[in-house]
């Protein structure tokens, strides 16, 4: 699934390219996505403006000139495409997820400009879109969720306030949104492991000075992630297909089996699964 890094580069793709255009037409091939696209898409979106382009963790926030929005998540497999009407382009995804190539099925809806198509494909169907009113109805769809790494509500007062006296895997409240929006799998692991933390230590047993490296590493790697997978399409004009290249960064995400990376660590990169997600650690360094 995107996380936060990825949704983030489509997000400036998209941004770059669609605000301040008018959406011509709406083409709705599929409406059976995670939640049923509504019958009135079509007609709420056709001939609106659009301002610009928010996100807010792994969501994409649409904002038309009306004071509308079209809330935009991806799922596990959904991807952007943009396709110019008048100019072959070989590469179309908005990200370096999944292909960088417009897929020939599962092109479920259609977004069309004066002179270029804004397509949303999604094999697996568990992305949606959803219609939002107004700002305040914006305010409360989210106010379940937490704070995303980089606000300043993400700090010490709140984060050790949040593990006292809890008793799950710090691991696990990385993974939730409810304390944290917009980290997932990939990224828990590489910041405790930067961070020093055993994944599966209780998060009442964490010190202070733990939860202030957790916050400095959340911030540390999702703002790296971010500029190594937007380097290949800081403008949208010149997508080469390249792929984003943080991947190359991990320490321990897929690395089970090999020497942790840590200076002077001898340990070696474990994986555990629990809850049927799978977790990398170093054996050694990790406390």
């Amino acid at each position: 699934m995107p996380e936060l890094p990825e949704v983030e580069i489509v997000r400036q793709s998209l941004d770059k390219k669609i605000k301040q255009k008018r959406v011509k037409k709406v083409v709705i091939r599929n409406r059976n996505l995670r939640f049923l696209i509504p019958n009135n898409f079509k007609s709420y979106i056709e001939n609106k403006k659009i301002i610009k382009v928010d996100r807010f963790s792994k969501y994409l926030i649409i904002n038309f000139s009306d004071g509308n929005y079209c809330l935009v998540h991806l799922g596990m497999s959904g991807t952007i495409h943009i396709v110019d009407k008048f100019k072959l382009t070989k590469f179309t995804n908005t990200s370096f997820y999944h292909s960088p190539t417009l897929p020939k099925k599962h092109n479920h809806v259609v977004l069309e400009f004066n002179n270029f198509k804004v397509i949303y494909n999604d094999p697996r169907r568990f992305g949606f879109f959803q219609l939002i009113e107004n700002k305040d109805a914006l305010k409360e769809r989210f106010k379940n969720l937490g704070p995303e790494p980089f606000d300043r509500k993400f700090n010490l007062n709140y984060v050790s306030g949040f593990f006292k006296d809890k008793n799950k895997y710090v691991k696990n409240f990385l993974l939730d949104q409810r304390f944290v929006s917009g980290i997932g799998n990939i990224y828990a692991s590489e910041i405790l492991f930067l961070s020093k933390i055993d994944p599966f230590k209780q998060a009442k047993l964490l010190t202070k000075i733990d939860c202030k490296k957790i916050i400095l590493n959340s911030k540390k790697i999702l703002y790296r992630a971010i500029i190594k997978g937007g380097s290949s399409i800081r403008n949208f004009q010149d997508i080469s297909g390249t792929l984003g290249s943080y991947q190359k960064e991990f320490k321990v995400y897929q690395q089970e089996g090999n020497k942790c990376k840590a200076i002077r660590c001898l340990g070696i990169i474990k994986k555990k699964i629990v809850s049927n997600r799978s977790t990398f650690f170093c054996d050694s360094c990790q406390k």
